[in-house]
């Protein structure tokens, strides 16, 4: 799965997801984890509301969204878009970040990430047993 970080350095998840004129794009599974692109946010429009509208576009393709914080609206407008927001508080390793990430899905995910990983799967009730 996708998963974009908010990260001045490539480093650490050290920005605020408002702030960030970036996102780093990685592929994030079990066993492997790669690097696949850098997003650069092109301000659209001059309101708040404008700027996390083309921040959650820019983000589509992602299931999850590591930043060091986030405010109540942008959570908001990620999550109808089903991207999960992740909000570490304080700066962290992008590494050991998805490191973390990966033994959680080498383990028992628990829902919210089990329906991430399947954001672009659509379900039928013709799948079930």
């Amino acid at each position: 799965m996708k998963i974009a970080f908010t990260t001045q350095t490539g480093e650490m998840v050290d920005l605020h997801f408002g702030q960030t004129e970036s996102f780093q794009v990685w592929e994030v599974g079990p066993d492997q984890a790669s690097y696949l692109e850098t997003l650069t946010v092109r301000e659209a429009g001059g309101d708040e509301e404008d700027r996390i509208a083309a921040r959650a576009d820019l983000l589509s393709e992602c299931a999850v969204v590591y930043t060091m914080q986030i405010g109540g609206p942008a959570a908001a407008k990620l999550i109808a878009r089903r991207i999960h927001p992740l909000k570490t508080n304080v700066e962290v390793s992008l590494r050991d970040s998805v490191e973390r990430l990966q033994e959680v899905l080498r383990g028992n995910p628990p829902p919210w990430l089990r329906k991430a990983m399947n954001k672009d799967k659509a379900g039928s009730f013709l799948d079930e047993d």
